[in-house]
C-alpha cells in the first residue's frame, strides 16, 4: 500500500487549567494561616509586592504620665502591694477570689496549676523529680492515668536506680493534698474518699458516707438501697442524706480546668446584627493587605528587553496575578458565607434545634457554582457570629425524620440539639429511655427511628437510660 503525507484541518475543544486558575484554585483551599504563610513567602521571593502599611498596626492610647505621678504616695508601708494602691479596674467582679488570682486561673491548664502549687512544697532534688514523673502522669479528669510500677520504673531509667515503689507512693501522699480536692487519685474509690477526708469532722453522716466509698460503692452503683441500709444501719431517710453528700462530690476533679491547646483560630468571615438585619462580613484583621510597590513598577519600560526589566515585567505579572486570585478568593467566600448565612438565619437567633437541613449542592446553585468549589470555600474557613466561632461545613447537615406531608424537613444537628434538651430536662430517678425520646421527638412532628436516636445519643456522649439511671 502506497504511504504520501496529508495536511487535514480538524475543528474541536479542549480545557486548559492556566497557572492563573490553578493558582486561585490553590488559594480558594487555604486556610487562614496557610494563606499567611503562602502570602509571606511571596512577599520575601517577589520585591513587586509589599505589605499595606495599615495591617497590623494599632494606635497605642498615650499614657497620662501625670495621673500617675500625681497619685503616687510619697510613703509606702514595707508589706503594701501594688493593688492596695491601685485598684484593679480590669478584672469582673463576681467572686470571692481577688480579681488577680481570676487572671491568673483564666485558661491555666490542670498540670501548670500542679506544677505552679509543687514549686512552693518543701521537698527534695529526688523527691521533686518523682513529683514532677506523678505530675506528667495525670490526665485531664485529675486521675493519675500510669500504675506507680510503670513510674517507678521510668524513673530509674533516668537514673533514679533501686527505687522503692514505696517512696513513689509516700510522693504520691503528699501530691493528694493539692488542690483540686482528689487530684492525683488512682481510682474513683480513692477520689471519693481524698475529698471526704478534706470534709470538716463534724459534717453529719461523714463516718457512714466514708464505709459506704469505702467497702460498699459497687452496691451504690447498682442502687442496692436495701443491702446499703442494711450493712450500714441506716433508714431511709439517713441513707438519701448519705447518697447526697458523695453525689456532692466531684468524680473529675481536674476537669474544672481549661484543656490549654497551642491552636487558634481566626474567623475569615464575621456575622452580625444591626438596625438593617443580619450582616455577613469579611473579617479584614485575618490576612494582610498587599500592593504594587511603585517604585520599582516606574521602573518598568516596555521597549526595554534587557534581562533587569524582563525580570521586573515577570516578578509585576506574578504580583497582579496573586493580587487577583486573593480577590477572587475573597468574594467567592463572602458570596457563600452570605448564602450559607441566609439559610441559617432561624439558628442565629434561636440556636442548634432552629438548624436547617442544607446540602453543598443547595448552596452551588444559589451562587451559580460547582459543589467542589463550595466544598473547598467552606474547609477550614471559620465564622464569628454571636453564638461562636464555627467553621462553615458546621451548617450543613443532612435531611432527617420528616412528619407526613412535611418531607424531611429537619437536620441532624437539630435533633441532636433536641436530644440533648430532652435529656437535660429529664426527671433524675427516670431517664429517659430511647423509645421515650423517639415519642417525645414525634410529638413534635419528627419521626426517627430508635436506632438513630441511639446513634446521635452515643455522638453526644450521653450514656444510656439505665447508665443515667445509675449515676444519678
Amino acid at each position: 500500500m502506497a504511504m504520501k503525507a496529508s495536511l487535514q484541518l480538524r475543528v474541536g475543544t479542549q480545557l486548559t487549567m492556566t497557572p492563573q486558575l490553578q493558582q486561585a484554585i490553590a488559594l480558594l483551599q487555604l486556610s487562614t494561616l496557610d494563606l499567611r504563610q503562602e502570602i509571606q513567602q511571596a512577599l520575601e521571593t517577589n520585591p513587586m509586592l509589599e505589605l499595606d502599611d495599615g495591617f497590623g498596626e494599632q494606635t497605642a492610647e498615650a499614657v497620662q504620665d501625670d495621673d500617675w505621678a500625681s497619685e503616687i504616695p510619697s510613703e509606702l508601708s514595707t508589706d503594701s502591694d501594688w493593688s492596695d494602691t491601685y485598684p484593679d479596674h480590669g478584672a469582673s467582679s463576681g467572686s470571692g477570689e481577688g480579681p488577680d488570682f481570676e487572671r491568673q486561673a483564666a485558661g491555666q491548664s490542670l498540670a501548670s496549676h500542679l506544677i505552679w502549687q509543687l514549686a512552693m512544697t518543701d521537698l527534695s532534688e529526688r523527691q521533686r523529680q518523682i513529683a514532677e514523673s506523678l505530675i506528667d502522669a495525670v490526665d485531664g479528669t485529675g486521675y493519675l492515668a500510669q500504675p506507680l510500677e510503670e513510674i517507678r520504673d521510668g524513673l530509674r531509667q533516668q537514673g533514679l536506680e533501686g527505687l522503692p515503689t514505696r517512696e513513689v507512693e509516700q510522693v504520691l501522699l503528699r501530691l493528694q493534698q493539692f488542690e483540686p480536692t482528689g487530684v492525683f487519685a488512682r481510682d474513683l474509690r480513692e477520689c471519693l474518699m481524698l475529698q471526704l477526708a478534706a470534709l470538716p469532722d463534724d459534717t453529719p453522716l461523714l463516718p457512714q458516707a466514708r464505709r459506704l466509698v469505702r467497702q460498699f460503692l459497687e452496691a451504690l452503683a447498682s442502687d442496692d438501697r436495701r443491702l446499703l441500709k442494711r450493712r450500714l444501719g441506716l433508714d431511709d431517710e439517713a441513707l438519701e442524706e448519705v447518697i447526697g453528700l458523695i453525689r456532692s462530690l466531684d468524680p473529675r476533679p481536674g476537669s474544672e480546668f481549661a484543656e490549654v491547646s497551642g491552636n487558634y483560630i481566626t474567623p475569615d468571615l464575621l456575622a452580625h446584627h444591626d438596625e438593617r438585619g443580619w450582616r455577613v462580613e469579611l473579617n479584614a484583621d485575618a490576612l494582610p493587605r498587599l500592593r504594587i510597590q511603585p517604585d520599582y513598577v516606574a521602573l518598568v519600560r516596555r521597549a526595554d528587553k534587557s534581562q533587569d526589566n524582563q525580570f521586573l515585567k515577570d516578578h509585576l505579572q506574578e504580583a497582579r496575578w496573586l493580587m487577583k486570585s486573593l480577590a477572587s478568593r475573597n468574594d467567592t467566600l463572602l458570596r457563600v458565607g452570605r448564602e450559607i448565612m441566609a439559610r441559617q438565619l432561624d439558628f442565629l437567633e434561636q440556636g442548634e434545634e432552629a438548624m436547617r437541613p442544607l446540602i453543598l449542592a443547595d448552596i452551588a446553585q444559589a451562587v451559580d457554582m460547582h459543589e467542589s468549589t463550595i466544598s473547598r470555600v467552606t474547609t477550614q474557613k471559620f465564622i464569628h457570629t454571636p453564638r461562636g466561632v464555627f467553621e462553615l461545613k458546621f451548617f450543613f447537615s443532612s435531611h432527617v425524620g420528616g412528619g407526613e406531608g412535611e418531607g424531611d424537613a429537619y437536620s441532624s444537628t437539630a435533633i441532636r440539639a433536641r436530644i440533648r434538651k430532652l435529656v437535660q430536662d429529664e426527671p433524675p430517678r427516670k431517664p429517659l429511655s430511647d423509645s421515650r425520646l423517639v415519642d417525645l421527638l414525634a410529638e413534635d412532628g419528627i419521626r426517627v427511628a430508635r436506632r438513630t436516636v441511639a446513634k446521635y445519643r452515643e455522638a453526644l456522649g450521653i450514656p444510656s437510660s439505665s447508665e443515667r439511671k445509675r449515676f444519678r
